[in-house]
């Protein structure tokens, strides 16, 4: 009798194991089938989504340099000082902005001054009054069409500076303008003092913009090259590696490795891993996915 209670008593704790394992492998089951149909849901609902409409832009060659950075003073074109006597004056002295050539600067009582030249005329000084002495008023007529300046040149971009050469020029009161000019002369000896190259530029000022004495900065541009062009929101860096998408003809974004070199007016040089018109994603990168594919947008 006792044998049998003790069976009993055994066949209840074997059934609650089996029930406690049964249970325990109903909860994992249901987690395991819920987990599968809710992705399978949002599998469903973000393979509807149509793909992200990203901006491309086609592979270009571009004008691309290396440059030179310093700084010269606005040299006039020609210039020449008047000195005139106050009591010679057949009037009141009255100047104007620019004269041509053959127009009359002065009238005197002794004769007339002729402008050999077309310029502005102006003081030397700050006031109508600037005198070397009790009777003598100077003034200046400047021909300011071409504007020289003087450069020093660091010894060692010496063999690159070349007579030529395009320059760029900005100055403070024209912030957002850049002036064309080039290189006019290069001297043939090195400072030994400075360790630099005296070398001239000319710039076209025919808008009379740039006024002598001004101070210049200015950029001379060499080793100019055509090559390829991207714009540099289109380019990823991750680590010491550069990146972008190519589009393919199935609007499908393929991750591609590129090699770099400069970078100039939000533009990067590519030396190696693009071609000429091949089409990239230009912005909104983080929308893009490897592999996946997009609706292009042309820049």
């Amino acid at each position: 009798m006792g044998r049998i209670r003790h069976n009993l008593k055994n066949m209840k704790r074997s059934t609650k194991t089996i029930s406690i394992i049964l249970i325990f492998f109903l909860i994992i089951a249901t987690v395991i089938i819920g987990r599968t149909m809710i992705g399978n849901h949002f599998k469903k609902k973000f393979s509807k989504r149509p793909p992200p409409g990203i901006i491309v832009t086609e592979v270009v060659k571009k004008e691309f340099s290396e440059k030179i950075e310093t700084f010269g003073t606005a040299i006039s074109k020609k210039s020449k000082t008047f000195k005139i006597k106050k009591d010679d004056l057949f009037e009141d002295l009255r100047l104007k902005d620019f004269v041509k050539k053959g127009e009359i600067l002065v009238k005197l009582k002794s004769g007339d001054i002729i402008s050999p030249f077309s310029g502005e005329l102006g003081y030397t000084g700050l006031t109508e009054d600037i005198l070397v002495s009790d009777n003598i008023v100077i003034i200046t007529l400047d021909d300011n069409s071409v504007i020289y300046s003087d450069i020093k040149i660091p010894e060692n971009y010496s063999a690159s500076i070349k007579k030529g050469l395009p320059v760029e020029v900005k100055i403070t009161s024209y912030k957002n303008k850049i002036f064309k000019g080039e290189v006019d002369f290069v001297s043939s000896r090195i400072n030994a003092d400075t360790r630099s190259l005296l070398a001239r530029i000319k710039i076209d000022n025919k808008n009379l913009e740039l006024i002598s004495g001004s101070l210049l900065e200015v950029g001379v541009k060499f080793d100019l090259r055509n090559s390829l062009s991207v714009p540099d929101t289109s380019v990823m860096i991750e680590g010491d590696k550069s990146f972008v998408y190519k589009i393919n003809e199935e609007n499908i974004a393929n991750k591609t490795e590129i090699k770099t070199g400069i970078r100039t007016d939000k533009s990067i040089e590519i030396i190696s891993g693009l071609t000429e018109g091949d089409i990239i994603a230009a912005e909104g990168l983080k929308k893009v996915r490897p592999r996946g594919k997009i609706k292009p947008i042309n820049k």
